[in-house]
């Protein structure tokens, strides 16, 4: 399996044929105070898995501050199935996760860590900038 779309935005939806509809793509948030709270983020993911992948999968998305440390987490479990048609060459499965009024308590280069059974796919950046933090920027 691979996680072969991964961003950040402004709003995201799944229309009913499974079409992504994302606006507002960024990799940067200001603000004029820490701690800050973001009022609201969509997480885009799609993951993308062969015939061999169908069934359940464990889903672990992490925000890591810029010490590292585990600011938020999500455990989740996916079931990827071939539908009543069946599958002959794999699936791709489009995720919004909308995260209302995360908190950042300091300036730096977060990241969204997708692990997906147990193995690290994809790191997904996001800077936040405030008072005293070009230096780091």
């Amino acid at each position: 399996m691979e996680v072969d779309l991964a961003l950040l935005a402004d709003a995201a939806t799944i229309d009913g044929a499974g079409k992504l509809n994302i606006l507002g793509i960024f990799d940067r948030l200001a603000t004029s105070a820490f701690p800050t709270r973001h009022p609201r983020l969509s997480l885009v993911l799609r993951f993308s898995a062969g015939v061999h992948e169908l069934g359940k999968h464990d889903v672990v998305i992490a925000l890591r501050s810029p010490d590292g440390k585990e600011v938020v987490r999500i455990d989740g479990e996916m079931n990827l199935a071939g539908g009543a048609r069946g599958v002959k060459s794999g699936v791709l499965v489009p995720h919004i996760l909308n995260l209302d009024g995360l908190v950042f308590p300091t300036a730096g280069r977060y990241a969204f860590d997708v692990v997906v059974d147990g193995e690290h796919h994809v790191s997904i950046p996001l800077t936040v900038d405030g008072p005293s933090s070009s230096a780091q920027a």
